[in-house]
C-alpha cells in the first residue's frame, strides 16, 4: 500500500494514527466498492470514541494507493439514529 502526500497530511491534520489506518485496512467492519476504481475501508475506532474512520484506496493501480482518510460523521449519524 502506497501512501500519497496528501493522505500524510490528512493523517497529520485530522490526528489520525497509522495504526488506525493499518487496522481499518487490514480488518475493516466493511468495505464500500462505489464503482469509481476505489475501494473505502471502514472501521470503528474505539480509542477515538467509537468514530467510524474511512479510508479511501485507489484500487486501479499497484501498488493500491491510499488517497485520504477521515472520521465519517455520516456514519456516526446514522449509527445515533438507528439507536432512537
Amino acid at each position: 500500500m502506497e501512501f500519497t502526500k496528501h493522505f500524510r497530511q490528512m493523517l497529520d491534520e485530522r490526528s489520525i494514527h497509522e495504526e488506525w489506518v493499518d487496522r481499518a485496512i487490514r480488518k475493516p467492519d466493511r468495505i464500500e466498492c462505489p464503482g469509481d476504481n476505489t475501494n473505502h475501508f471502514i472501521k470503528q475506532i474505539p480509542e477515538n470514541d467509537n468514530r467510524w474512520l474511512r479510508i479511501v484506496v485507489n484500487v486501479d493501480v499497484q501498488p493500491n494507493r491510499a488517497i485520504t482518510a477521515f472520521f465519517d460523521r455520516r456514519l456516526r449519524r446514522n449509527q445515533n439514529e438507528n439507536q432512537s
